[in-house]
């Protein structure tokens, strides 16, 4: 089986050189003599997307062809699980810029089935990042700055699993419908007739189904959930079976959710929206669920990578992380404030009122 290191490099036909994946063009570019070489479909020997059987996968998790054995190194800083794609021994870690030295250990994991490939450039992310940070209030000049003429962002490849699944609930509750009765009450000593909402309930039982498609749960504890959920939506029906040459010239993060913990997680999601299904089936007014029983069926996975370009920076003794999704152009980060900027708004709008109290003095 080759190495993940020798699976990411491809030579340019023209120097011998490393090629990159450019995203503006979606070819292989040589940065050494310009060459350019498109993406070879059917590359890899996985062939078509498609789903795989769950249950099978967890039985069968040391079968060979699902499985790749891959040169990792692991973040001392932040965790993150970063994949080895060249013959380099020492790299920064693009999630907080973190320099690290590679263990040459390996490690065998799931194989991705599939993968978006970036569509923005890195120029295009910053653009975006630079726009974000510039709508923000009270955003701190100085980091606008520095982000502007900072280091480059860096493209990664971030794991996520989808899974699909059947389900069938049987379901017990009440439904309450709300009436109006007229009650006569004393207010400040007068009596006055008003109306009273009232509910009757009901027992109610019954069924729904729904077949849930592509659940997407991150695959990776590195990036807080709050920054990749604000990156959503994705596109998920773009997705390209996975294929190396996509991630030449970046970084890939593997997976440290392992496939059961990640569908409890899709679970836990599918079991709000059958929750909501239920109460949509009981009508009425107000609604009560008392047993739920549902059936799962038919569950099927998939390890994806989608694009994400990262900036970590360190300003005034701080620490600011941006993300950008790199077919969108999304941006999420951690909020930077400016305390001189919120100062000088606090006292404009105190000499604001000031002014305002002094005129209506003067009126009267």
């Amino acid at each position: 089986m080759k190495r993940a290191a020798e699976e990411h490099r491809f030579p340019c036909d023209a120097c011998g050189s490393d090629l990159r994946f450019d995203p503006a063009e979606g070819v292989l570019q040589c940065d050494h003599c310009g060459n350019r070489q498109p993406i070879t479909r059917g590359f890899w020997q996985g062939g078509a997307l498609r789903e795989r059987d769950f249950r099978e996968a967890l039985l069968k998790i040391s079968d060979k062809a699902e499985l790749q054995e891959t040169r990792y190194v692991t973040c001392t800083n932040c965790g993150a699980r970063i994949e080895m794609t060249g013959p380099d021994h020492a790299l920064e870690c693009p999630f907080c810029a973190t320099p690290i030295v590679a263990d040459s250990g390996t490690f065998r994991q799931i194989r991705p089935h599939g993968l978006l490939p970036f569509a923005l450039t890195e120029r295009q992310a910053r653009r975006a990042m630079n726009e974000w940070l510039g709508s923000l209030w009270f955003a701190p000049s100085g980091l606008q700055r520095y982000a502007r003429k900072g280091r480059r962002m860096r493209g990664v490849y971030v794991p996520y699993w989808t899974y699909d699944a059947s389900t069938r609930t049987r379901y017990r509750g009440m439904r309450g419908t709300v009436h109006h009765e007229s009650r006569t009450v004393t207010r400040n000593g007068r009596r006055e007739t008003v109306r009273v909402a009232r509910i009757r309930w009901a027992p109610v039982s019954g069924r729904v189904a729904r077949f849930f498609d592509d659940i997407l749960v991150l695959a990776s504890r590195t990036l807080p959930r709050r920054h990749t959920q604000a990156l959503e939506p994705w596109d998920l029906s773009a997705l390209e079976p996975y294929n190396p040459q996509y991630l030449a010239g970046f970084a890939a993060e593997g997976y440290t959710v392992p496939l059961d913990e990640g569908f409890a997680e899709a679970r836990a999601f599918m079991d709000r929206m059958i929750a909501r299904d239920v109460k949509f089936d009981i009508g009425g007014d107000r609604q009560r669920i008392t047993e739920l029983d549902t059936a799962v069926s038919d569950i099927t996975f998939k390890h994806v990578l989608l694009p994400v370009w990262l900036a970590a920076y360190r300003y005034r003794g701080k620490s600011y992380r941006f993300v950008v999704n790199g077919r969108s152009g999304q941006v999420q980060g951690e909020r930077p404030w400016s305390v001189w900027k919120i100062a000088l708004a606090l006292l404009a709008l105190a000499v604001v009122a000031g002014a305002i109290g002094w005129f209506a003095a003067m009126q009267q």
